[in-house]
């Protein structure tokens, strides 16, 4: 039976709102996630939170229901609270029905298996929360065997970054690691390294890009370091034909994984 919580000073509240915090994620090794889309993504791929937070209002939606009832069947805590707490939880002045409270996890590139897609993406220092979510929601959408961070990325498990993967979070696995790594684990199998960058012309639109092909794009501002650019084995240029010199990253990155994609199905 899920426990009320109608009190701003309850220390819970407290602890799930530090969780916005890198700080308090990292100690915890917990994250929050919002909105019964992403609740139920997560639910599918067998992942529940150790505490959902509900309101009266949206008790009542099957959906909510099942998360109820699932939580408490893995020993998980459902809270039914009040509108105005779930807005202090979620950081929004119009949340959405449900919050969770989710345990970190992870993958590491020896439980990768790069047989399992012809698509991989990889991120170099990427910096904005939002433009990581979207990679994640790409990766979803092309089928992407997983996403790889490079060096000192923004955390995955940032409420900004988990709203924006819309679930992806949840279904593509991401693994950090640092270059050298990256690059011993990638010589050590099949594998193209592909690079996006400004300083070739080599145009997105003319490899057959084989499988797997592993897409990397850089830092939002710098791009691609000198060094990572001579290590990958083919870079390719996304023409600009107006006055600004480059795609968001996020964006860049759909667009090249959906040409690889339609490259490997010829």
């Amino acid at each position: 039976m899920p426990r009320q919580i109608t009190a701003f000073s309850n220390p819970l509240v407290k602890q799930v709102r530090d969780l916005r915090d890198k700080r308090h994620r990292r100690e915890s090794r917990r994250f929050l996630a919002e909105g019964l889309r992403i609740l139920t993504e997560a639910q599918e791929t067998g992942r529940l939170p150790r505490y959902l937070f509900f309101t009266a209002a949206s008790a009542g939606h099957p959906l909510v229901e099942r998360l109820i009832a699932a939580v408490e069947s893995r020993h998980g805590e459902a809270i039914e609270t009040t509108a105005d707490i779930l807005s202090k939880l979620s950081g929004k002045d119009n949340p959405q029905a449900v919050v969770g409270v989710f345990d970190e996890f992870s993958a590491s590139l020896d439980t990768l298996d790069r047989s399992a897609s012809g698509i991989w993406l990889v991120a170099e220092r990427l910096r904005d929360p939002g433009n990581l979510g979207t990679i994640l929601r790409t990766g979803d959408a092309v089928g992407a065997g997983g996403l790889i961070l490079i060096g000192d990325c923004v955390d995955h498990f940032s409420v900004e970054a988990v709203r924006a993967s819309m679930g992806a979070l949840f279904t593509v696995p991401v693994v950090r690691c640092e270059w050298e790594a990256f690059l011993a684990w990638l010589r050590g199998g099949p594998g193209t390294l592909v690079g996006l960058s400004l300083q070739t012309e080599h145009d997105y639109r003319t490899p057959a890009y084989p499988d797997p092909t592993f897409l990397l794009t850089g830092n939002e501002a710098q791009g691609l370091p000198e060094d990572y650019e001579a290590a990958c084995d083919l870079l390719v240029k996304l023409p600009m034909l107006g006055k600004a010199d480059s795609l968001n990253a996020a964006v860049a990155t759909a667009v090249m994984a959906y040409q690889v994609l339609a490259a490997q199905r010829g």
